[in-house]
């Protein structure tokens, strides 16, 4: 075939695909929304590159998939689009109301945990499904869940349970617990006693840490002097801001791993992931973004997927119908990580292998060969249904 017969075929296939959809399809649009000011996006924070801090908006994610399912709506003539607001914190609340009125049915949000928790509030009862696709605080899944609240990121306890399981595999009994002073390290922490509890480890000690150059307080922001006096195989370090982890690398009194904010890590995506078309998305999204793929990322992303996807498999768009698609068993979501995914019925957390990783290497995918669960081996990672404090029946 010569270049231009070659050349008239691809324009021949390319208007036969632009027939398919027609000038009237509809459009679905998916909501992202984040808040103006978040101190998450601070340049001086993403620019220290810190194991489990974002890199940058994730809104990137949601943007390679959107290029990804363009004809999942074929069949019911629907083509997507993305409605990203950015907003100061007291207007969180109406934006996502407007959003609903004007049509938008889908809603990413890139929040922290108690402005999550104010959209929620402000949409209950409303034809909305919000994506947590960042906050992952445990309460969120517990006793502030509501049922248009869903999770695709990974909980504190899906995280603290894959080094829970990691830890007690290589026999890495014996753990120092070293806490932040912020309210979201003691949630991180606190969800780490509950996996040492549930997977045999023993916290040896627990101590405090505060970042600071007051001489006064030694104690609270010396390497050695908190790791001393001791016994352990790994530190768990609790530290939402990082910037403690990541300078304790080397420092301890007994050369022992670090886990937790630093060293190793739970993750719901790396970079360096290399299994189950897991490059092909990285490529992807770092020709789009120029940068690697981080775990807030890979939920924006997977948010549109799931919309996108459930649209194709029930051939509607009809909100209640996607509603309920989304939270049943026939859901079928690939997050590149080897596993069918779907959304826990009793909190709706995103059932999904954690991979456990440091900066450059991804040293096991959890759960981890040997830990079992009657129904589903991802649910030996985070709150199990007969744990769980979520009510959602009663809201």
């Amino acid at each position: 075939m010569t270049r231009s017969s070659f050349a008239a075929v691809l324009l021949m296939i390319a208007a036969t695909l632009l027939a398919c959809v027609p000038a009237s399809a509809e459009v679905l649009k998916i909501g992202h929304l984040e808040m103006k000011g978040d101190r998450d996006y601070r340049g001086s924070r993403t620019f220290a590159a810190l194991l489990t801090q974002p890199l940058g908006r994730p809104f990137a994610g949601a943007e390679v998939a959107l290029g990804e399912v363009k004809w999942h709506g074929a069949a019911t003539q629907t083509t997507f689009a993305l409605d990203r607001q950015r907003v100061a914190a007291d207007r969180l609340a109406d934006t996502a109301r407007s959003m609903v009125a004007a049509g938008t049915r889908f809603i990413s949000l890139d929040l922290p945990a108690a402005q999550i928790e104010t959209v929620t509030r402000a949409t209950a009862g409303l034809d909305v499904v919000l994506f947590n696709i960042r906050a992952a605080d445990d309460h969120l899944r517990g006793t502030a869940c509501q049922p248009h609240l869903m999770h695709l990121i990974p909980s504190h306890a899906m995280q603290a349970d894959a080094i829970g399981q990691f830890l007690a595999r290589q026999g890495w009994r014996e753990v120092l617990l070293l806490v932040g002073p912020d309210d979201a390290d003691r949630a991180m922490a606190s969800a780490f006693r509950r996996s040492a509890a549930r997977y045999g480890l023993d916290i040896d000690a627990e101590r405090t840490f505060l970042l600071s150059n007051d001489p006064r307080q030694r104690d609270e922001n010396n390497p050695r002097l908190l790791t001393q006096g001791a016994d352990y195989d790994a530190v768990f370090v609790a530290d939402t801001d990082g910037e403690f982890a990541r300078n304790l690398n080397y420092l301890t009194v007994d050369p022992r791993p670090l886990v937790g904010a630093e060293g190793l890590a739970g993750l719901a995506w790396h970079w360096s992931w290399a299994r189950h078309g897991a490059p092909q998305l990285e490529g992807r999204f770092q020709k789009h973004a120029d940068r690697p793929m981080r775990d807030g990322d890979w939920a924006a992303w997977l948010a549109v997927k799931a919309v996108a996807s459930a649209v194709q498999r029930t051939a509607s768009t009809d909100f209640a119908t996607l509603k309920t698609h989304l939270s049943s068993a026939e859901l079928i979501l690939d997050g590149f990580k080897g596993n069918r995914l779907g959304f826990r019925p009793w909190n709706n957390q995103l059932r999904q292998p954690m991979l456990l990783a440091t900066h450059n290497h991804v040293v096991a995918r959890a759960p981890l060969e040997g830990f079992l669960h009657r129904d589903n081996t991802l649910d030996t990672l985070g709150i199990d249904a007969a744990e769980s404090t979520c009510r959602m029946a009663t809201r």
